[in-house]
């Protein structure tokens, strides 16, 4: 299990990326004991919300595989308009390790940093369970156009999403032990 922390379009968030490769180093520690699964190499990267949005298509088109331009437009109009949405996003990549993408500018403390990295790490565990890469990466595939699944496959696929939430927000507790008081932040 390997963790590496860095920074996307990000001059000057020097003091930032030292508390973040700190707190990420603890926190990935905490959640690979605290959640069934497997923790697989990750890749912390903390940008801005066009960063976010840059990096999320290019995962997708990594994890969608190859893509035509209709395609690639409908992933950038979508990660724009998920990027303005979410503090983060965890995303599986092929070949088995997850890549965290975090809006620094919407996390200006640490508190803020630490709730949102163990939610995120919480789905970087989840990945790891079996069935799970497979049906992101079909749900990716017929988000993009590429290839269509059915409405039973979308619907499961939304409900599990929904557990997958709910573990991870039930998880943010142990931020606390980060950085005490995190939760209440």
């Amino acid at each position: 299990m390997k963790t590496t922390v860095s920074t996307h379009k990000l001059p000057g968030y020097g003091s930032t990326l030292r508390t973040s490769k700190r707190l990420t180093e603890q926190a990935v520690k905490l959640v690979a004991r605290s959640v069934s699964g497997r923790m697989p190499d990750v890749e912390v990267i903390l940008t801005n919300e066009r960063g976010l949005a840059e990096l999320m298509v290019a995962a997708d088109i990594a994890l969608a595989g190859a893509v035509d331009r209709r395609a690639l437009n409908r992933a950038m109009r979508e990660a724009k308009r998920t990027a303005r949405e979410v503090q983060a996003a965890a995303i599986p990549r092929p070949d088995g390790s997850t890549l965290i993408l975090i809006d620094a500018d919407k996390h200006p403390t640490p508190a803020d940093f630490a709730v949102t990295l163990v939610h995120e790490l919480v789905h970087a565990m989840q990945f790891s369970r079996k069935g799970v890469l497979e049906r992101i990466v079909r749900n990716t595939r017929a988000e993009l156009g590429i290839e269509r699944q059915s409405r039973r496959q979308a619907r499961e696929h939304e409900q599990l999403v929904e557990l997958d939430e709910n573990e991870a927000h039930s998880r943010e507790y142990l931020a606390d032990k980060l950085v005490p008081g995190a939760r209440a932040a």
